[in-house]
């Protein structure tokens, strides 16, 4: 499951340099994550870091895109082993 940027965003700049994807991106008025990019950083760390940084919590799970480990690790292998 790729993880979404709510409205709650303060644009505090913090997440983005963080993403190992380059799947966070300015958005019009928040901060965006690319659901295409978006490994919740497996294949890279632990635990999502864009999730660790955000000082306000607007950052969950996306409902609109369900993946499973497997298929996260199957992104990531796609993204950087091309």
């Amino acid at each position: 499951m790729s993880l979404l940027i709510t409205d709650e965003c303060i644009n505090c700049d913090v997440c983005e340099p963080e993403c190992p994807n380059e799947a966070i991106t300015q958005g019009e008025e928040i901060y965006e994550i690319d659901p295409d990019k978006c490994t919740e950083c497996v294949g890279h760390y632990d635990t999502p870091q864009c999730v660790e940084v955000c000082p306000v919590d607007c950052i969950p799970k996306d409902p609109d895109h369900v993946e499973n480990e497997d298929q996260l690790m199957d992104k990531y292998k796609l993204l950087h082993e091309a």
